[in-house]
C-alpha cells in the first residue's frame, strides 16, 4: 500500500502562512509556495520525493516575478 500525499501548511509565529504544500512519507512533494508575513508570495516551485527539481520562481515585494530558477537533476 502507498501512502497519498497530504496538504501541509507551515505558519510564521503570528500564525500567518509561510508555506504551503504536499508531504508523502515525510517529504515535500509536488509544488509549494512560500509566503512573506504580509501574505505576498515570495518563491514557489516543485519537488520530486523531497528534492528541489525543475523551475522556481522567486517573487519581488509586491508579488511579481523577480528570477526564475532552473534546477538541474
Amino acid at each position: 500500500m502507498t501512502e497519498s500525499s497530504k496538504k501541509h501548511t507551515v505558519n510564521h509565529k503570528d500564525g500567518s502562512i509561510w508555506a504551503k504544500g504536499d508531504m508523502l512519507n515525510g517529504k515535500c512533494e509536488g509544488y509549494w509556495e512560500w509566503f512573506r508575513k504580509d501574505g505576498t508570495k515570495m518563491r514557489s516551485g516543485h519537488f520530486e520525493k523531497g528534492k528541489q527539481t525543475g523551475e522556481w520562481i522567486t517573487y519581488d515585494k509586491k508579488g511579481e516575478i523577480y528570477k526564475k530558477t532552473l534546477i538541474k537533476k
